[in-house]
């Protein structure tokens, strides 16, 4: 798929910078004037700090990135209040640093033109979502919003309507489990396919 490149987008600086934004800002930007969404902003700025000073992209993944020989531009689509992007990003950001000819772009969900219509997830606006283009902007694959595995623990329990803050604390306690592995060797196998 080639889509036009969205103009919603900012640098791994300016992703950084929106949480200070909001966490600085009184009164918060809608929906950050809602405290439950301020919450997951501090959580999750929190989770990526954590992730950005402690997780680790395996010598197998670094040199499989070091292979990649032309440029690509990995497109994140997110929003600061998204729990599984606190955990998923950071690896994104450590890996992407790895290989010069990667550009890391941050894609605002809720921001027009709203990129993520074309990347759904059973028909959901799911993220984070991940799409890997070359230089002539087609899609060369896209990822997201979990780890398959992650994915499947949250497609069973929204299946047997286990209530949210018990599905928050699976998925954090699946994230703080895996550290990283799964998310990396996907995005490897998707490279080399």
């Amino acid at each position: 798929m080639t889509i036009e490149i969205m103009q919603n987008t900012t640098n791994w600086e300016g992703y950084l910078n929106a949480f200070e934004e909001i966490l600085s800002a009184n009164p918060a930007p809608a929906p950050y004037d809602n405290p439950a969404y301020l919450e997951y902003v501090k959580l999750n700025h929190s989770r990526q700090k954590r992730w950005l000073k402690l997780g680790v992209v395996s010598p197998a993944v670094i040199e499989e990135i070091k292979k990649i020989s032309s440029p690509q531009t990995w497109y994140i689509i997110t929003e600061p209040w998204c729990g599984d992007a606190a955990h998923s990003i950071p690896f994104l950001k450590l890996m992407s640093a790895h290989n010069p000819l990667i550009t890391l772009k941050i894609v605002w969900r809720d921001t027009a033109p709203f990129m993520i219509e074309n990347y759904l997830t059973n028909g959901g606006k799911s993220v984070p979502k991940v799409i890997v283009r070359n230089d002539q902007g087609s899609d060369l694959f896209t990822w997201g919003p979990r780890p398959t595995p992650c994915q499947q623990i949250y497609l069973e329990m929204k299946e047997n309507n286990t209530p949210f803050e018990e599905q928050k604390i699976t998925l954090q306690n699946w994230y703080n489990n895996d550290k990283g592995v799964t998310l990396q060797n996907e995005m490897i196998q998707l490279i080399n396919s």
